[in-house]
């Protein structure tokens, strides 16, 4: 079935031509990726029209025009619901869209109230505290070395290795420089000092599956202890991603458990990304979500997976679409879709 697809997508490029910083749109797509995705679906058999972000949605939406299937990846620039703002104005044309909804959206970039609910499911995670005041930091009942990050970034905002704080002393000050930069709470965890893994997930409830895991190895070119901000923007020169398999590994054959058991309980869709760290035992807990991973083809996590298991690209935008159209008819749209 050939379907009219459109996109959806926050260009960085057209934020940092507005004034915004490389930090402020350190989420938003590049162009290539939007060039990779449109040619990858158009490949698919399906035509493809470019939206932009939330606000030229909301003017082509009040003009009339209309998607059989949205490929949504708008991160969106205000406010704690910007992830679900895309998802909530498609809701209310009922237009069909790839990935999560918008509670799903807004909960998840909340790491607190993620991890409030991982907890309340059974899920692995780390204990946690959230501030809103540098003086609140002073009830962390846990022992240090703490783990400090803003509540809601994502792409590593926020995290340098000043997030390692291995003095309750200076637990405070090291909130404060977030709070007023971010403006926003921070959370607290333990620092977890063992193995950091990212799992990929495809599908949707009872039919999603683990895609693979990489294992996040610092270089000695990066900055130290921390999967941080400056590593991610540059981790063709300061990361090693190691392909690990849950068959030869058995902490990865739990890591990959206590993703997939997270995904289903937040009731994330079609397809994302979980990270995970390792206690001082070994088990690896929950760190976050990723219900709208990036998907640049060599850059972005997600796709780096895929490229380890030598899943092509267009294989996995043809997983994502099926999936969002199964839950949407309830019949897989591509042929030959695993």
């Amino acid at each position: 079935m050939t379907m009219t697809i459109g996109l959806t997508y926050d260009l960085r490029s057209e934020y940092l031509a507005e004034g915004f910083s490389e930090e402020e749109t350190a989420e938003f797509d590049r162009d290539d990726t939007i060039t990779a995705i449109e040619s990858t679906i158009r490949s698919l058999g399906h035509a493809t029209e470019r939206i932009g972000h939330s606000r030229q949605l909301a003017a082509a939406l009040v003009a009339g025009r209309r998607w059989d299937l949205v490929f949504n990846i708008a991160e969106g620039m205000h406010g704690i619901g910007r992830e679900a703002q895309v998802p909530a104005l498609l809701d209310m044309y009922r237009i069909p869209y790839t990935f999560s909804d918008p509670l799903v959206m807004s909960l998840s970039l909340h790491k607190g109230m993620t991890k409030r609910v991982i907890r309340d499911a059974g899920v692995p995670t780390s204990d946690f505290r959230v501030v809103e005041t540098p003086e609140e930091a002073e009830s962390v009942g846990f022992a240090p070395p703490y783990f400090v990050k803003p509540v809601a970034e994502g792409t590593g905002k926020g995290v340098t290795p000043q997030s390692i704080v291995r003095d309750k002393t200076d637990l405070e000050k090291a909130c404060k420089g977030l709070i007023d930069t971010f403006r926003q709470p921070v959370i607290i965890e333990p620092y977890l000092p063992g193995r950091e893994f990212t799992t990929g997930i495809v599908g949707t409830g009872n039919k999603a599956r683990a895609l693979g895991t990489i294992e996040v190895h610092l270089l000695d070119t990066a900055e130290p202890g921390v999967y941080s901000y400056v590593n991610k923007e540059e981790c063709e020169s300061r990361v090693h991603y190691r392909l690990v398999r849950p068959e030869d590994d058995p902490v990865v054959a739990e890591a990959e458990s206590v993703a997939l058991a997270a995904w289903r309980a937040l009731g994330c869709r079609d397809a994302g990304r979980l990270d995970l760290r390792c206690d001082e035992k070994d088990h690896p807990l929950f760190i976050e979500v990723n219900p709208l991973a990036g998907i640049h083809p060599e850059h972005s996590d997600l796709p780096i997976i895929c490229n380890h298991l030598g899943v092509p690209y267009r294989e996995l935008i043809g997983w994502i679409i099926d999936s969002a159209s199964a839950r949407i008819s309830g019949t897989n749209i591509r042929q030959g879709a695993a």
